[in-house]
């Protein structure tokens, strides 16, 4: 069982930066994939970024490439999620998650782990 605690949330104004943590429980952190997601009211979680066991992969989706960046720090049992040029639509809560099976890396079903989520919320 591996636990996922976020990090990081926070008001910022349209156009800021926020950092998201999620540290992970487990030694063997290192052979998950990660994804974070996100879950804005009345709608349904929605993939934002994820990245491979080893580091050396990510993706995106097409609303926050360019502006965010996940990376990953194995001997931290760590994932981030580096958050620039904020906007208003990014306002949700978001969730760290641990990849558990085949299913493609942007379908919330392919995580087994989850985090409590942390709430980002950008005025204008």
């Amino acid at each position: 069982q591996v636990q996922l605690v976020e990090s990081g949330g926070g008001l910022v104004q349209a156009g800021g930066s926020l950092r998201l943590s999620c540290a992970a429980s487990e030694r063997t952190f290192n052979t998950y994939d990660m994804g974070w997601f996100r879950q804005a009211p009345g709608k349904e979680r929605e993939f934002v970024a994820t990245i491979n066991r080893s580091n050396d992969n990510a993706y995106y989706a097409d609303s926050v490439k360019g502006r965010f960046t996940i990376s990953r720090d194995n001997a931290k049992n760590a994932v981030y999620l580096q958050m620039n040029t904020l906007k208003r639509e990014d306002t949700a809560v978001y969730y760290c998650a641990a990849r558990l099976t085949p299913r493609p890396l942007r379908d919330p079903r392919a995580y087994g782990y989850w985090g409590q989520g942390t709430q980002v919320t950008v005025s204008s």
